[in-house]
């Protein structure tokens, strides 16, 4: 206790002595008197804690470190006072000041502790403007110290507090800070959404330093979008607000951000120079945190200038600093370049050690994110660290190649990928509501109708005149609903009994692999795309070879050639082939012989139908063979997906039917099937992409009109099963309703036979599209989105998707092609047939027909199957070109 706060506790003991006494001596006379001395007392002291209370606050904005540590001095003796008349609105107020410093100097655990007194006495008093402010700085504790998921959490507590109370400071700061989260896990775009909520409540208010975080938050947003310049402009305009707010620790976090910039364009002196203006600021203003950063990033810009040497000791001056304060995002980031710097010295022990420390963070950090999607963007931002460790681990391989180092890069390289994919399957016969409260049950039940709602409404609403503002808004609100349902099922999964005593599936190791997926006839292939150097790993189940390939811009610029080449109807075969085929299958064509190939690639090679790589590339105008004449070929996104898929389905007992096909549906207000219906709206046919959702269908450039061939194709695939054991839904009846009602879960083969829609910006808003009429003419809701399909409940063995680009999706770093494929498989289908381009729709029924007789006649497995199809397919002088029959491939278990 300070010499001032022993003395005031002296004068306030007198003065109970005094008025206990007085009561004894006065208690008949003069009872009212002594009530009017301890109010006099009271109000005293009140006044005492006021004015200690505005000392502190004019410390603490001098901005300095010295003076902040002044002001917490001060703080604690108005809170001694304040308890003394019992204020609790001013003691929590005190509180939230004392921890606001606390934060600012670095001490975040002990910020923490004064948050939550605070929050304890908002709640009794009541005080949801309080409450609010509270939960949006513990909250933000948690996000400095890497705990993003309980972060969100505690921003969307705040978030609705705040708007209720119309706290329009409050809430610009929380949005702002959402936006923050988002951004760390690489939802960049989300973040600006947020950011953008955010600045004209913050304009409002009229606070320059506020005003200057969010948009210094909106240029680093387009930073990490890769659109520098409009960043710098950002960044300009928030170093003028904070130079004029006499806000130096806003001034040093935005040179720091400037600098960034300007490294990333490429101007490593200009960056020096900001970096070396931001860190004497942030040492003024006792920011840990900030100084680390600013070391680190100087540290980074030296690596850039080839200063070695320089570099590493920026590195070492950063690093303590992030353990002190516990930063472990950072302090995993400032691992990473160490271990970079001594694998480029060739200290390969040193290095292996400082990134296995660094993906231990990342890996801890990860797991405490119950939200799929931002566990899965999160990832995506630290796939480098797996990359380096991946090519530490060969490079000490190519050393001691009997040390089993490359055993250890291919489990690496397991451990980075779809990593979010193997928990999904592992969940999804865990039924993680049950346990769940019933009112967030009840609420997703909501908010999934409300979404249904909306997407029949923008349906009408596009199906008559419009204005393109109505489309906007009501874009918007689905938008909105979405990000609510996300949120709503993170809550669920971090509430769930079930999902807390699931076992979080570890991938498998080279030794797993073999025994649990490998079997005599498959080899499999797992590819690596790094920055200076690709790897190949051939497996059986009986032993390993592996192979340095070139590096990932090499590569994937010829994998685009190839792609693009491919999906031309006219190109039989091109050097784009040969060329590929040469880099990514030569090194191991010694090892394929006849065996069935498990393909597990990666970047650009996703997007390769290896189907179509040629197997007689080494001579210029050799006969195309294509790799699908010897092998049956099989898409996994890691090996470790197949051991979860036969887990989950080994107990599975047989439906009683075996096929229901989806086909030929009503798109369009044209339609023959729709003469004479009286309730016909005028539909605008030219545009349906926007009936598709403008954002849907915002990559694809197919118009709707009907798949005549699909008819054809459903009804000859149908025609091999006994009309007991298959479902027909055609026109009307080929339509989401049919294809989310439990009926489908009595089939073993699902088979959708119509368009898809491809989002890689939005996944969970690419589908399949169903009819868009009802048999009265009626618009209806005819899309099943991804969010759909994972609510589906399927006893299926196989679903077909003979539709447009239905095994694209966005791609993800580490997770791969996040699509439909994932969200059939969560459903219950252990595999899955979907196509990689816009296919041929006569080409893709005779497929079809070819590759259910070779399955439903002959008993070929589904992988058997298609490639003997499509072998036919390609036998044929009209459909000879890999356009026709290239595109599907089989995802997923083989056996």
């Amino acid at each position: 206790m300070t010499q001032n706060n022993r003395q005031f506790m002296q004068s306030i003991a007198s003065h109970t002595i005094v008025i206990c006494t007085s009561i004894i001596l006065l208690s008949e006379t003069s009872f009212a008197s002594i009530e009017q001395y301890e109010i006099k007392i009271a109000q005293t002291t009140q006044t005492t804690a006021k004015q200690v209370y505005e000392q502190g606050k004019q410390l603490y904005e001098q901005g300095t470190a010295a003076a902040r540590q002044q002001a917490i001095k001060k703080f604690e003796e108005a809170l001694v006072l304040y308890r003394a008349v019992g204020d609790r609105s001013f003691q929590a107020l005190t509180l939230v000041y004392i921890g606001k410093i606390n934060s600012d100097l670095g001490e975040k655990q002990t910020a923490q502790d004064y948050y939550r007194q605070a929050l304890l006495l908002y709640q009794q008093i009541k005080d949801k403007s309080g409450q609010g402010t509270t939960l949006n700085n513990i909250g933000k504790i948690y996000s400095e110290l890497g705990e993003r998921q309980k972060a969100l959490d505690y921003y969307f507590q705040a978030l609705p507090l705040r708007q209720q109370t119309q706290d329009k400071r409050g809430e610009g700061i929380t949005l702002n800070n959402i936006g923050v989260i988002y951004s760390f896990l690489g939802e960049h775009q989300k973040a600006l959404d947020y950011y953008h909520q955010s600045l004209p409540l913050k304009i409002l208010v009229g606070e320059k330093s506020s005003t200057a975080n969010t948009i210094n938050n909106i240029g680093k947003a387009y930073s990490d979008l890769g659109d520098e310049q409009k960043a710098l402009d950002y960044f300009n305009q928030s170093l003028l607000l904070y130079q004029q707010a006499k806000d130096k620790s806003g001034e040093a976090i935005v040179l720091n951000n400037i600098a960034i910039a300007y490294s990333n364009q490429g101007q490593q002196q200009k960056a020096l120079d900001y970096f070396y203006q931001s860190l004497p600021l942030f040492e003024i203003v006792g920011d840990k945190s900030g100084k680390a950063i600013a070391l680190l990033n100087l540290g980074r810009v030296y690596v850039k200038l080839g200063e070695q040497q320089k570099a590493q000791d920026y590195f070492h001056q950063s690093l303590p600093i992030f353990q002190q304060v516990g930063n472990k995002p950072r302090e995993a980031h400032n691992l990473y370049h160490l271990a970079a710097l001594e694998r480029d010295k060739g200290n390969f022990n040193t290095a292996q050690t400082q990134i296995e420390i660094a993906i231990k963070i990342v890996e801890d950090i990860r797991s405490q994110i119950t939200s799929q999607e931002l566990r899965t963007s999160y990832f995506a931002t630290v796939q480098d660290y797996y990359q380096l460790y991946i090519d530490l681990l060969m490079q000490r391989h190519k050393q001691q190649p009997s040390q089993g180092y490359d055993a250890q890069a291919l489990q690496a390289s397991e451990r980075a990928r779809a990593r979010s994919l193997l928990e999904l399957l592992s969940e999804a016969n865990a039924d993680i509501r049950q346990g769940v409260e019933p009112e967030l049950l009840s609420q997703e039940r909501k908010l999934r109708q409300k979404l249904d709602f909306l997407e029949t409404q923008q349906i009408e609403l596009l199906s008559r005149h419009h204005t393109e503002s109505q489309a906007q808004a009501l874009a918007k609100d689905i938008t909105t609903l979405l990000e609510q349902y996300k949120h709503l099922q993170a809550k669920i999964r971090a509430t769930s009994p079930r999902y807390a005593a699931l076992t979080q599936p570890q991938p498998l190791s080279l030794a797993q692999i073999q025994k649990q997926v490998l079997d005599d006839n498959t080899l499999l292939l797992e590819y690596s795309l790094g920055e200076k150097r690709s790897y190949l790993w051939a497996v059986t189940n009986k032993s390993i070879k592996s192979y340095e390939l070139p590096k990932r811009a090499d590569i994937e610029a010829i994998a685009h050639k190839f792609r693009q080449d491919i999906t031309s109807p006219y190109l039989r075969h091109s050097p784009s082939i040969d060329t590929l085929s040469q880099i990514i299958l030569a090194p191991v064509a010694p090892q394929l012989k006849n065996q069935r190939l498990v393909v597990v690639s990666d970047g650009a090679l996703q997007y390769v139908p290896f189907t179509a790589l040629n197997t007689n590339y080494s001579q210029a105008g050799n006969k195309y063979q294509p790799l699908l004449l010897n092998h049956e070929i099989i898409t996994l996104p890691s090996a470790s997906t197949v051991a979860i898929l036969r887990q989950e389905h080994k107990q599975r007992q047989p439906t009683s039917k075996a096929l229901a096909v989806l086909a030929d549906p009503v798109f369009s207000s044209d339609d023959e099937r729709l003469q004479g219906k009286t309730a016909r709206p005028a539909v605008v046919d030219n545009n349906l992409n926007k009936l598709a959702l403008t954002r849907a269908a915002s990559d694809s450039e197919i118009r709707f009109e009907r798949l005549r061939f699909t008819r054809q194709e459903a009804e000859a695939i149908l025609a091999l099963v006994p009309d007991s054991k298959g479902k027909p839904a055609f026109d009307f009846t080929a339509s989401r309703n049919t294809a989310t009602s439990n009926e489908l879960s009595q089939y073993r083969i699902i088979h959708f036979a119509t368009h898809g829609i491809l989002n890689s910006k939005h996944p969970e808003l690419s589908g399949v599209v169903l009819s868009l009429f009802d048999n009265q003419g009626m618009p209806q809701n005819g899309f099943l989105r991804l969010h759909d399909i994972f609510n589906l409940n399927l006893q299926a063995e196989l679903v077909v998707l003979s539709a447009c680009k239905t095994g694209l999706g966005e791609e993800v770093k580490g997770e791969g092609l996040v699509g439909l494929t994932r969200g059939f498989m969560y459903a219950g289908s252990p595999r899955v047939v979907v196509s990689l381009w816009s296919v041929d729709d006569q080409a893709t029924s005779e497929l079809m027909q070819l590759f259910y007789k070779q399955m439903l006649q002959t008993g070929l497995k589904p992988a058997a199957a298609l490639r003997t199809a499509q072998i036919e397919i390609w036998r044929k002088q009209q459909y000879a070109a890999p356009y026709y029959w290239a595109a599907f491939t089989l995802q997923g278990e083989w056996k």
